[in-house]
Formats: structure tokens, C-alpha cells, sequence
């Protein structure tokens, strides 16, 4: 069993990436679950058809601590296993707690089960302290992929990440397995992401197409593979799960410091002007 973080800046598109991908993963025949770690409990919507499921922490909270795994994991499109952690009523306790709380509680109810593949933790965010960084922490998550895009904000967001892979690597085991390049289409993207997953000492591990389908199926509430199977977009996430699939550079990464970051991003970010 491969167990997945995906961490970015927020905004950035990791539910959408994640989503996608393990459908592309399960379309493959892969047994997949996904772990939403973000307090608003999105990050299987488009695998469940639209379904608003019910988070851990709020079946908590109305049932008490006697829950069955059926109440709080569903099966979506290709048979792929979702839990939504949920967070506090707003303005109360810290929303970190929710991933400790609801990875304790899968373990405990047997959810990871010897017939997965694959258990993919969407995080919110680009937040790696408290109970955050839990995944990474505490050795739940071995592998670590960054989304990002050419933009200085998420390049940034994805150094600090690094900084904190590179904090609990030793304690936690975690590696990071490459960048992922949800692209905004902007001027040298591609060669700068290239050149900051170098720099790091990792890889961009895939090149997501930036393409107005991924919003019109998840208007429809759907993964585009599942809306539009044929199209390229779908082709894309299809590649994107072969490239993790097969992954095997692992790595310590090596964070730059803020002077660098910027040297790149001055750089790559001008090539097509």
C-alpha cells in the first residue's frame, strides 16, 4: 500500500489534481482511497457524483464515538473509497485535530484494508505544522507530491512545504516524489517548474494542461475522465496516474533559499516576452 500526500498552495488545485488522478488510478484497476484533510470537506465531491458526505468530526459530534465504517466511508466512481475529516464548528479548536482524529478512527474500524493500492491524504493548503502535518509527521504518508504552477506564490508555497519534508524526513520516512504543474499558462512554466524540481534535487513529475473542461465537469460533478473519457484533458490525468504509478525517484529535497527562488522565477519567468 502507497500512502499519498498532496500538499500546495491554496487555491492551487490539489482536490481537483488529486480527484482526477485517482480516478485515472482507478480506472486502472487500482483499489484507491482518498482521505479529505481539509476542514471543508471537498475534496471527494467530484468521485462521489456531488455528493455532500458527511465528515468524521460531524459524525462525531451527532453520534458519538460507536460509529461503523460504513458511516463515515462511501464508494465512488471506480470503486474508489472516500473520508472526508471535517474540521471544528467555525471559530473553535484547531482544524489540524480533525486528520489526527479521523486517520486514528480509519485505523481503528480497519479501513486500510491489504486489497489498497493506494491512500491519497488531499491537505488543505499550503499548512505543514500541527495537525497538518500529521501525514508526513507521523510516517502516515510516505510519498509527497507538491501541485503548483509558475506563479512566485505557489513556487513559494511549495519551497516552505519542502522545508518541512525536509524537517520530518528522518522521524517520518517521508520523501518527496516530484512537482506537479497544475498550469496557469504562464510565460516559461514549464522550463521553471523543470528548474525549481531540480533545484530541489526532485522532479516535475507531470505537466497538467490548463483546459476549461476540468470546470465544466466538475459543474457536472464529475472527474473528467469519468465526463469527457476521450478527450485530451482526460488523456493528461490518465498520464499523470501512469507517472505516479511508476514513480521510483524519491528524494530529500533541498529547499532554496528566498533569494534563489526569485533568481528563478526572474529567470524563467520572461521567456515569452
Amino acid at each position: 500500500m502507497r500512502q499519498i500526500a498532496i500538499y500546495g498552495k491554496g487555491g492551487i488545485g490539489k482536490s481537483t489534481t488529486t480527484q482526477n488522478l485517482t480516478a485515472g488510478l482507478g480506472e486502472m484497476g487500482k483499489q484507491v482511497m482518498i482521505v479529505g484533510c481539509d476542514p471543508k470537506a471537498d475534496s471527494t465531491r467530484l468521485v462521489l457524483g456531488g455528493l455532500a458526505q458527511k465528515s468524521v468530526l460531524d459524525t462525531l459530534r451527532e453520534e458519538g464515538e460507536e460509529i461503523e465504517l460504513e458511516n463515515i466511508m462511501k464508494s465512488g466512481v471506480f470503486g474508489i473509497r472516500c473520508v472526508e475529516s471535517g474540521g471544528p464548528e467555525p471559530g473553535v479548536g484547531c482544524a489540524g485535530r480533525g486528520i489526527i482524529t479521523s486517520i486514528n478512527m480509519l485505523e481503528s474500524l480497519g479501513a486500510y484494508t491489504e486489497d489498497l493500492d493506494y491512500v491519497f491524504y488531499d491537505v488543505l493548503g499550503d499548512v505543514v505544522c500541527g495537525g497538518f502535518a500529521m501525514p508526513i509527521r507521523e510516517g502516515k504518508a510516505q510519498e509527497i507530491y507538491i501541485v503548483a504552477s509558475g506563479e512566485l506564490m505557489a513556487l513559494y508555497a511549495a519551497n516552505n512545504i519542502s522545508k518541512g519534508i525536509l524537517k520530518f524526513a528522518n522521524s517520518g520516512g517521508c520523501r518527496l516524489g516530484g512537482i506537479i504543474c497544475n498550469s496557469r499558462k504562464v510565460d516559461g512554466e514549464r522550463e521553471l517548474l523543470e528548474a525549481f524540481a531540480d533545484e530541489l534535487g526532485s522532479q516535475l513529475i507531470y505537466f497538467v494542461p490548463r483546459d476549461n473542461l476540468v470546470q465544466r465537469a466538475e459543474i457536472n460533478k464529475k472527474t473528467v475522465i469519468e465526463f469527457a473519457p476521450d478527450e485530451p484533458q482526460a488523456e493528461a490525468y490518465r498520464g499523470l496516474a501512469k507517472a505516479i504509478s511508476e514513480n521510483k525517484m524519491f528524494v530529500v529535497p533541498k529547499p532554496m533559499d528566498q533569494d534563489r527562488l526569485e533568481e528563478l522565477m526572474m529567470k524563467y519567468g520572461f521567456l515569452g516576452l
